[in-house]
């Protein structure tokens, strides 16, 4: 792809200050586009404000996904920066607790769904009047291989990437007659802080060491390796570009090949 093929594209995501979102920040803005990205986590923000392409072609805000009211304020802000969207990613997620469905709090089973569903339905109503004025945009959901395969101990999370891939299919029905593509990228077991906290939970609640569980999960994969940020970014990169114009309402996996998930 080349190094300018998203030239002059304005990009907005959630969660963006770190892990894939900040990934895909970097790349996006190496191919030429301007990100405007949010996170709850000032200390994130902070770094990032560092980023010699901070003020230029990266701006961030802070807002609580799962919160209307801190929705509507940050599209608010970038309503002053852009006066159209190409491209909404809407990466904001939770792993959610560990366990059991029975023994499960009720209070940490629905958080995670309001910030890894609701929070995609409060971004994408604010961002689709804006992304209606390109004739040519893009909303991509990240789901996860959660999302098209059964995940133990993790129904909470397992539910709310399934919704994502029904929403994604739903808005690229309402969405096509505006040449608004709609797809959803499927990571597999990204290496990072987040799979560190699942491996933990899980070594926890199984009393296998954590070691073992590491290498299990790689082993679910056909390739045998982990998932790279960056692997998911330029799957996003590639999605918002022009040479993705026809691509609309696919549940696209980047996981090497996820054989199992248990």
């Amino acid at each position: 792809m080349l190094s300018n093929s998203l030239q002059n594209k304005k990009i907005v995501i959630s969660g963006g200050a770190s892990g894939i979102g900040w990934a895909t920040t970097k790349i996006c803005v190496a191919k030429g586009a301007s990100v405007y990205l949010c996170d709850i986590d000032n200390l994130v923000l902070n770094k990032i404000k560092k980023h010699p392409s901070y003020n230029r072609n990266i701006f961030a805000a802070k807002a609580d996904a799962s919160k209307e009211t801190e929705v509507i304020k940050f599209f608010k802000i970038i309503k002053k920066k852009f006066k159209y969207l190409d491209c909404l990613i809407n990466n904001v997620g939770v792993a959610g607790p560990m366990g059991s469905i029975e023994k499960l709090n009720s209070r940490d089973w629905v958080r995670t769904l309001y910030v890894n569903v609701v929070s995609h339905f409060y971004f994408t109503k604010q961002a689709i009047p804006l992304i209606k004025k390109t004739k040519n945009g893009s909303i991509i959901n990240i789901s996860s291989g959660a999302g098209i395969m059964g995940y133990p101990l993790r129904s909470p999370y397992a539910a709310s990437k399934w919704a994502i891939v029904g929403l994604t299919k739903t808005l690229a029905m309402e969405l096509g007659k505006y040449k608004i593509r709609v797809n959803t990228v499927c990571p597999g077991t990204v290496k990072g802080d987040r799979m560190k906290r699942v491996i933990r939970d899980k070594a926890k609640f199984t009393k296998i060491s954590p070691q073992t569980i590491e290498k299990d999960f790689i082993s679910m994969a056909s390739m045998k390796n982990w998932i790279k940020e960056e692997d998911v970014a330029n799957m996003c990169a590639y999605l918002i570009s022009d040479e993705a114009d026809r691509v609309s309402g696919q549940v696209i996996a980047v996981d090497g090949n996820t054989e199992r998930m248990d």
